[in-house]
């Protein structure tokens, strides 16, 4: 499988350097005194999300990243030399994870963002640090302290506004194809996609959104069938689901009704949140169909299968209407932006001013009789 969206890593950062006790030991200085230096850093590593990498393919064969320790102090007030911090390379969208402890330590989300993932150890003091007027020849010193150390997990959410959802063969591949830029695998037969593709959709020369297109859910993906919910943590990110449905499923036997209400099934198991976001419902493949039966092939299935969100019917394979739902899908993302952008700006507004909200019920605003 070429992407590669989970891996697990171990860090080690590098001890910091001893300091040393040394005495001065120049020719007309009998007295020279305390001279012991300090011990060097020990290196640490940070992560960097870099739009430019796609997968956590290279942490899935080099687990192991330690740093260099700080090397000792020496005597002449010579301190060691620090260890260079390493920086390991990971896409946008990576979540790191302390596996021992649960800790999310950083989600990055945008270009160039770093985060320390193990601080490198402190070096010790020489013995120049205790000389005091009555203590004039120390033979104290510390050792450097040992750098940290981390199990981490990486995930990779990907970083799209708009998700696309459904069994496999429901035409998804086809549609991500017909709209963007992406050149995913379209073949006959079920499970042609094993992994998410991107592609960026251009309403026009300045406007435009990113589309996921995720292997095909089954029924019974959470006890693991088919491919399971190994690729739905993609979606979790998106703005806007669109629910892909084939009207015109090759098998007769099979009934879209039932397949669209166990992706809806299994949307829910896998995470309640992802299951609240917004949905459209896109009947796919109507060019099979013939025309005397489209109208009541759609007003049935949306009756059976009790939708009343938007609906929008589609042929991905003659782009037919599918320029009306991308133009209607970029609508809603922008007006989503603007409502957030208002949020935003009011809450700075009354932090500015420092509005406190005030619960009602709170006990100690109630009123003394």
């Amino acid at each position: 499988m070429k992407f590669i969206d989970e891996a697990k890593i171990e860090v080690i950062a590098g001890d910091g350097g001893n300091g040393v006790a040394s005495f001065c030991r120049e020719k007309f200085r009998p007295f020279g005194g305390p001279d012991g230096g300090d011990g060097g850093k020990g290196g640490s590593i940070w992560a960097e999300a870099d739009r430019n990498i796609n997968t956590l393919v290279d942490f899935r064969y080099s687990k192991l990243h330690k740093a260099k320790d700080g090397e000792n102090g020496r005597g002449s007030d010579c301190y060691g030399k620090g260890a260079d911090d390493i920086t390991l390379r990971m896409p946008v969208g990576t979540l790191i994870t302390d596996i021992n402890s649960g800790e999310v330590i950083a989600d990055l989300t945008e270009h160039g963002q770093t985060v320390l993932l193990a601080k490198g150890g402190e070096g010790g003091w020489g013995n120049i640090h205790f000389k005091t007027s009555t203590n004039r020849a120390p033979r104290q010193k510390t050792d450097g302290k040992p750098g940290e150390r981390r199990e981490l997990r990486l995930e990779l959410k990907l970083l799209a506004d708009v998700g696309l959802l459904g069994m496999p063969n429901a035409g998804k591949s086809t549609f991500i194809t017909a709209v963007s830029n992406a050149k995913p695998k379209i073949a006959d037969y079920p499970f042609t996609t094993l992994h998410p593709n991107l592609g960026v959709v251009r309403v026009s020369h300045e406007k435009s959104f990113v589309i996921a297109d995720i292997p095909g859910l089954i029924e019974g993906a959470a006890e693991g069938a088919g491919l399971g919910h190994q690729f739905l943590r993609h979606l979790q990110r998106t703005r806007l689901l669109l629910h892909i449905v084939d009207l015109a499923p090759f098998d007769e036997a099979v009934d879209p009704v039932k397949e669209a209400k166990a992706i809806v099934k299994e949307l829910k198991k896998y995470d309640e949140s992802l299951f609240d976001k917004p949905r459209w419902l896109v009947l796919n493949k109507l060019d099979v169909v013939p025309e005397d039966e489209r109208k009541k092939r759609v007003k049935d299935f949306i009756k059976r299968f009790g939708w009343k969100g938007p609906v929008f019917e589609i042929s991905a394979l003659t782009r037919e209407g599918c320029e009306e739902l991308i133009i209607a899908i970029y609508e809603h993302l922008a007006e989503q932006r603007q409502q957030e952008q208002r949020a935003e700006e009011t809450q700075m507004a009354e932090e500015a001013r420092g509005i406190v909200s005030i619960d009602p019920d709170d006990p100690r605003f109630k009123m003394i009789d």
